[in-house]
């Protein structure tokens, strides 16, 4: 199963090998862990992305990323799992502060058996329900070690980063107040919206 994954990511990747902006360029090519920051209303997040395990879900992000689509979008989604009292997901990038939808890329493969597991400050790529290939502009961060997400008989979510700071700004996010929206028709939307103001690509470092 493995290698099948494999030869499908490598068929997959070949006429994409690297994320690029509108006018085509490559960014940080030759960097299999990339940088972003996220600026947002409570604080800022650095993430470590993992091309090496994702390179199609880490293309596709940064892809977003360095067209400026994540400008003004929120964090929709701040769920915990009361059944179990704990911390489980916060969820964002695809809506604007009025929660209407933004612009999406085509659907990309799930990358989900890389390896890479939805452990507690990990990045993942979100998917409509039973659709495991039509993730989009969507990702979410473990607020716990998610089990669950991964895959076992079927498709899991794929894992393409992890937290490197700004562990504390997520915890803040986790405690904001939510409450249903009519428009979304969920329970677990923050009352204030939690916007992302932009996510930047860092520098890549250099290595001796």
């Amino acid at each position: 199963m493995l290698r099948i994954l494999i030869l499908l990511t490598l068929l997959l990747t070949s006429n994409f090998s690297f994320a690029n902006n509108k006018e085509g360029r490559f960014v940080q090519k030759d960097n299999l862990f990339p940088k972003v920051q996220l600026n947002t209303s409570l604080g800022k997040v650095i993430v470590e992305l993992d091309r090496s395990r994702a390179p199609i879900t880490v293309n596709n992000f940064l892809t977003y990323v360095i067209n400026g689509d994540y400008k003004g979008s929120v964090f929709h989604r701040v769920e915990r799992d009361e059944a179990n009292e704990r911390d489980f997901v916060i969820q964002g990038g695809g809506y604007d502060k009025d929660y209407d939808g933004m612009f999406e890329r085509p659907a990309i493969f799930n990358e989900s058996g890389n390896g890479l597991k939805n452990n507690m400050y990990t990045i993942a790529m979100a998917y409509q329900d039973n659709k495991p290939h039509s993730g989009t502009r969507q990702f979410f961060f473990n607020m716990d070690d998610n089990d669950h997400l991964n895959p076992g008989r079927g498709w899991g979510f794929a894992v393409f980063g992890s937290v490197a700071d700004g562990f504390d700004t997520l915890d803040k996010i986790m405690q904001v107040e939510t409450d249903y929206n009519k428009k979304l028709g969920y329970t677990f939307i923050p009352k204030t919206p939690v916007i992302i103001h932009s996510i930047e690509m860092l520098p890549e470092e250099t290595f001796e």
